[in-house]
């Protein structure tokens, strides 16, 4: 959702890496089908476990000891998540899944070309097919992330609960870390005049006035006008509740209007918006909104190069060092007052290990300094799509090494975390197997499973 912070959970979704090892593959795209196992409503098809396993390899999950009876069991885990997160009435609206399918198929039709190709892979007749069954999947994975994060969120850990893991883990068994760096960033961003702002305000008031005045459909003016894509295709529709990860200022303007109102426009971090409050159930509310961004000028765009070049040098020339320049010049709120360091989103992490950086914009701008060297300035996109400048410094190389419990604190922190969360999820599929209807049938009842899934 391009408006709204978003939570990291435990299962990972469809990728444009996981289509496109897809494609990679030599596999029969046509195979005949049957059902291997059923748990609660939720049946489990022969083919589902092929996929599974190109999904993994398209992940860089290593499949060499994963045998088909381990996929197998895999998938009856993410059937009873699933299964139990209706019996709990864990809610995820169509809107959500709608909108998370919309993205993960605009990346697909991308990355491999065309609709054509997704439409051959999955062998269905069009595009209406395909998005019935692909809804269907996406809900179901959206519903085994949510009961997984429901299990595990009161899940914590001590510190020294994190020593005794690693202390716990044979010394020729320690994982190694590949090099390391230590980044820091200043960004400047190109300024929005105050005119460019209200030709956006002015534009969303034509746009209410037209709906509020002359009747015309708000539904149609956010499918041609909003620039947020993922709700676009559906008339900028959401359903959204106070625990929703939107943005503070977007929850608050909503929860404050009346069913039938057209909010004035507001601002976010993601530019102006105006709110449709079309329906009141209760705790939920369903919306529709239109979304524009300013955009800068050119001229606007030439100066922030002209400032970020000027800052530049400054550090080269010493005259300044790059955490001061950070402080007093970049305008990336998260990074100036710690002298611009980066850190992982996720682990909060300092240290970025070179060969898994996600950013690969940002990778190739580090690949090749040296410590302390100031990078050449790029241009930069922000998860709003709003384009900026920066320059990046590497602080620290940490080279590849076997982890250390100082050094590499944080890194053993979340993997005992993760061990624990992983055992939690355990003894809660022990529990949830035994009330559960499940069915195993043909040559997978011979599995020698983890769990009791035949319930002897």
């Amino acid at each position: 959702m391009k408006f709204f912070s978003k939570k990291i959970g435990l299962l990972l979704g469809l990728s444009i890496a996981m289509i496109a090892g897809l494609y990679a593959q030599n596999q029969p795209k046509r195979k005949i089908d049957g059902v291997v196992g059923v748990v609660g409503d939720y049946v489990i098809l022969e083919s589902e476990i092929d996929k599974t396993l190109l999904e993994l390899k398209a992940q860089r999950i290593p499949v060499d000891n994963l045998s088909k009876c381990d996929l197998f069991e895999r998938l009856l885990e993410d059937k009873l998540y699933a299964h139990q997160a209706v019996q709990d009435s864990l809610s995820v609206s169509d809107d959500e899944v709608t909108k998370f399918m919309n993205d993960q198929i605009n990346r697909m039709v991308e990355e491999v070309g065309g609709i054509d190709r997704i439409l051959e892979f999955y062998n269905k007749k069009n595009e209406e097919e395909f998005r019935d069954y692909f809804f269907d999947i996406v809900k179901q994975n959206k519903l085994t992330q949510a009961m997984q994060q429901h299990i595990v969120e009161k899940v914590t850990i001590t510190p020294e609960e994190v020593r005794q893991f690693f202390k716990s883990i044979p010394e020729d068994e320690l994982p190694t870390v590949g090099d390391e760096v230590e980044l820091a960033e200043i960004v400047v961003k190109p300024e929005i005049s105050q005119e460019q702002k209200q030709k956006v305000i002015d534009r969303l008031n034509e746009m209410r006035k037209d709906v509020l005045e002359n009747g015309a459909s708000f539904f149609s003016k956010a499918v041609l006008f909003t620039e947020d894509k993922g709700s676009a295709m559906n008339g900028g529709f959401y359903t959204i509740t106070k625990k929703s990860p939107f943005v503070k200022e977007f929850k608050e303007t909503a929860f404050s209007m009346a069913e039938g109102e057209i909010s004035a426009p507001f601002e976010t971090e993601y530019g102006y918006h105006i709110i449709y409050l079309e329906k009141i159930r209760g705790q939920y509310l369903d919306l529709r909104h239109i979304l524009i961004t300013p955009k800068p000028t050119e001229q606007a765009m030439r100066d922030a190069k002209e400032k970020i070049e000027g800052i530049r040098q400054k550090i080269v020339n010493k005259e300044i060092t790059f955490a001061q320049a950070a402080a007093a010049s970049s305008d990336d709120k998260d990074t100036k007052q710690n002298g611009g360091v980066l850190r992982d989103p996720q682990t909060m992490d300092p240290r970025f290990e070179l060969n898994t950086m996600e950013d690969r914009e940002l990778y190739f701008l580090v690949n090749s300094l040296s410590e302390d060297e100031v990078s050449p300035i790029a241009q930069k996109t922000d998860r709003t799509e709003a384009k900026s400048y920066r320059i990046v410094t590497v602080n620290k190389k940490i080279p590849s090494h076997k982890i250390d419990f100082v050094e590499d604190y944080i890194k053993v922190k979340n993997m005992a975390l993760n061990k624990k969360q992983a055992d939690e999820l355990q003894k809660w599929i022990g529990k949830k197997i035994k009330d559960a209807y499940i069915n195993i049938q043909g040559d997978y009842r011979n599995c020698q499973f983890n769990n009791n899934w035949l319930k002897n």
